[in-house]
């Protein structure tokens, strides 16, 4: 019986289907698809084809990747006090030297001079020039001599490094202007006459003209407006060039030139459009026509980040293979932006509250706090999230209000069902009823048990057909939580009463039923044992035989499983749990062959105990099914968003074995109490993101501080030693300067050591955490790490 988890709908309402593998016709798509409400760098372009050519260059795990621009190098300590006082102390020294040059008062100024060049242009015994040729090389002489006195005082005072700190490292346009400040102020000592100003100028352009005039062999040179225009404007360039490159005028320039194409005013033209816009994957593989056509829907407006997305997952999947290509390109010729459209109709959310970047599938829930304890190359970052970091599974620990499910569960939530209408995941949230984990509208399935509105049911045997299969979870489910039964033999007696059951009946029995026969109704077995009468059933009724001979045993765990069903049977319950009433059974198996969007609404208020028990189900549902198909295409993503007592020694086994299946769990816990301790040490070790939130108790801390181990820095301790004095003129002084300053003379002694700390002590996480904030440590499926990280969910 293959229902892929549907059935007829309950007291004759209709309801949408859960996907099939074929997929159905598409329903005709608006002109116009909704565009995303708030796309990524929103603030930047609201533009899909500048969102889709914004770059995302490869970053560490949880970073957003949209538009990232690392940040600069951190400065070290002091920095700014020491290149101040070396530019002071260098141009002080530079000064002294060129003005006792210009009054001659340097030693032995002219012999390299005279030693180079005729001695018939000096007098003898002197340096006064005989003729022109010694005043003009005197000229051209002081001009390679302030040249080199600028080199020396560049080279001491460390100006490269101070202009590179306190003007290259700022964004535009302020480095552009203190460039063109600098530039100005050069520019006024170099020609102080054409501005009107009565200093004398820089030895720049009289050195040149001099040099001209010697390699001419006269000033007949000069008298041309040619050469000495030329001269002029290859001095001002060059006195400007360096300033050019300081301020980075030619990258203020493109970006101004650039910003008009950046704003919203209007669509851009397929010319101006970004190279991304016109789909340059699909022409390097010579399909030009499917990319114009997708160039031409994505510049009308006709296409949105959801239609971007999925129809860059489908050409990566179909890329690999010749028969596939050839179906994609003649599908994207029929349907355009609408190609391989989620089975529901919709593309997109009707409603999103988080910031997304579907053709990475991050989804934004803060930033990184600048912070002490987090790396310079992230403070400032988005924190952001996606299928790499969810497949190894993620445990988030925070009392209530402190943010997880506003701040956390939402977000992924939304982020997977926006997935989902990629085709890339499948996501099943599970949380109290009334918890705002999105509209209705918003998933595909939406099953409220205990709720008569509801349309959908869940099916408790996972659409399984094998019966040990199913009583191996249903037993996880009803009493994988007490330590008194063994799990393994309730599954046992599950199967020697589910497997004859289906045998007789072709389905599993419902819960009514199946409470009957676990309490050894003896109508009920008697029934069941009249029907396995017949040869056929032979393996069956000596199942069914070994159940009744079990029945009453001391270590039977009937009773416990009959107790726990009990909690679903209940009048609230009546229609719903039943495989073969009018309901319409939602099975977790759906999730492995569909990219589906499933909300499952539990019932706490009143039924607490219940929702307990199907969470505990779901969960090992999940686990079963994820293990059941490795292979699926998508992400496959199960959102608890209260995991109290739903955790199990073999469900926390599941989840390490999750990352590589292509699935992951998502956690949420008020407190590590609500786990057994037992399990509270192979929980942190099997998921491998934490996340815990401000508010946490120390004995939760404890935990996250186990896990997150240790890491060595680097100390430095100062100690202060009372300087005793010898001298008595010393004495005085020190006497003096305590009676005015009140402090004994003092020396440092500073020791530098590397020792071995706590990333996080559970004292901080308890007490230091602002409100708001959490601290959150990532790793991917590949084994990629990230450490904690204190993050600001507001920001």
């Amino acid at each position: 019986m293959d229902t892929e988890g549907t059935h007829g709908a309950r007291d004759g309402r209709r309801a949408a289907p859960v996907p099939r593998p074929a997929p159905p016709a598409v329903p005709a798509a608006p002109a116009t698809p909704p565009m995303p409400r708030q796309p990524p760098g929103a603030e930047l372009s609201s533009s899909v084809a500048d969102w889709l050519a914004a770059p995302r260059p490869k970053t560490g795990p949880g970073i957003w990747r949209y538009d990232y621009r690392p940040p600069a190098a951190p400065a070290p300590e002091g920095t700014d006090r020491r290149l101040v006082v070396g530019m002071v102390i260098s141009t002080v020294l530079g000064l002294v030297f060129w003005s006792l040059w210009r009054q001659g008062s340097i030693p032995y100024q002219w012999a390299l001079l005279k030693l180079f060049t005729p001695g018939e242009w000096w007098w003898a015994g002197s340096a006064q020039p005989k003729g022109w040729q010694g005043k003009e090389v005197k000229v051209v002489y002081d001009g390679v001599v302030f040249g080199a006195v600028i080199y020396a005082v560049g080279r001491l005072g460390a100006w490269p490094e101070a202009i590179r700190h306190f003007v290259v490292r700022r964004p535009q346009p302020a480095r552009s202007v203190l460039a063109s400040v600098g530039a100005v102020a050069v520019l006024l000592f170099v020609w102080p006459s054409a501005l009107g100003l009565d200093i004398r100028p820089l030895p720049v352009v009289d050195p040149v003209l001099s040099l001209i005039v010697l390699v001419a062999g006269g000033y007949e040179a000069l008298t041309s407006p040619v050469l000495t225009d030329t001269v002029y404007v290859v001095v001002t360039l060059a006195v400007l060039w360096p300033f050019a490159r300081i301020g980075g005028w030619w990258q203020a320039i493109r970006e101004s030139r650039s910003a008009p194409a950046r704003r919203p005013a209007a669509p851009p033209r397929p010319a101006d459009a970004p190279t991304r816009a016109h789909w340059p994957e699909l022409r390097a593989a010579g399909h030009d026509k499917a990319a114009d056509l997708l160039s031409a829907e994505l510049l009308s407006g006709r296409m949105n980040d959801v239609d971007c997305a999925r129809v860059s997952h489908a050409w990566r999947t179909a890329a690999p293979d010749p028969g596939a290509l050839a179906a994609f390109v003649d599908t994207v010729a029929r349907k355009g932006a609408a190609s391989w459209t989620h089975p529901s109709g919709q593309r997109d959310l009707p409603a999103r509250t988080a910031t997304h970047d579907l053709l990475v599938s991050q989804v934004r829930i803060g930033r990184y706090a600048q912070d002490e304890r987090n790396p310079h190359a992230v403070r400032g970052s988005y924190a952001a999230l996606d299928p790499a970091v969810l497949g190894t599974s993620l445990l988030a620990v925070g009392p209530s209000g402190a943010g997880k499910t506003g701040r956390l569960m939402h977000p992924l939530a939304e982020s997977l069902a926006l997935g989902a209408l990629t085709g890339r995941c499948a996501v099943v949230a599970v949380c109290a009823a009334g918890t705002a984990l999105g509209a209705d509208d918003a998933y595909d399935v939406v099953v409220k048990p205990g709720d008569p509105t509801s349309v959908h049911d869940i099916d408790l045997y996972a659409d399984c057909a094998d019966a040990d299969e199913a009583a191996a979870f249903l037993a996880e489910g009803l009493v994988g939580d007490l330590e008194a039964v063994d799990t393994r033999r309730a599954a046992t007696a599950l199967a020697q009463l589910l497997g004859p059951y289906r045998a007789l009946h072709g389905r599993f029995p419902s819960v009514p039923v199946l409470r009957e026969l676990l309490e050894g109704d003896p109508a009920g077995l008697a029934t069941l044992q009249a029907g396995l009468a017949t040869g056929e059933h032979t393996a069956m009724r000596r199942e069914l035989d070994a159940r009744v001979r079990q029945s009453g045993a001391p270590n039977d765990p009937g009773p416990a499983l009959a107790d726990r069903i009990a909690l679903l049977d209940r009048p609230a319950f009546a229609d719903f749990f039943d495989p073969g009433g009018q309901g319409r059974p939602f099975s977790m198996r759906a999730v492995a062959h569909h990219p589906l969007r499933v909300r499952i609404d539990l019932p706490e208020h009143g039924h607490e105990e219940a929702s307990r028990l199907l969470a505990r189900l779901l969960l090992a549902q999940f686990a079963y099914v994820a293990r059941g198909r490795a292979r699926r295409p998508h992400f496959a993503c199960l959102v608890l968003d209260d995991a109290a007592r739903t955790l199990t020694a073999e469900s926390v086994r599941a989840i390490q074995r999750l990352r590589s299946l292509n699935a992951g769990v998502v956690l949420g816990l008020r407190t590590i109490g609500e786990v057994p301790e037992a399990l509270q040490g192979p929980l942190y070790a099997a998921v491998g993101c934490r996340m815990a939130f401000s508010g946490v108790t120390t004995w939760d801390g404890r935990r996250f501080t186990e896990a997150w181990g240790t890491e060595w820095i680097e100390t430095k301790e100062v100690a202060q030693h009372t300087v005793f004095a010898d001298q008595p003129m010393t004495r005085a002084l020190h006497s003096l300067r305590k009676l005015v300053t009140g402090k004994a003379v003092t020396t440092d002694a500073v020791t530098v050591r590397k020792v071995e700390r706590e990333r996080w002590s559970a004292s901080d996480l308890a007490h230091s955490l602002p409100p708001g904030h959490a601290v959150l440590s990532l790793t991917t499926v590949d084994g990629e790490h990230a450490p904690p990280l204190l993050v600001d969910l507001r920001g």
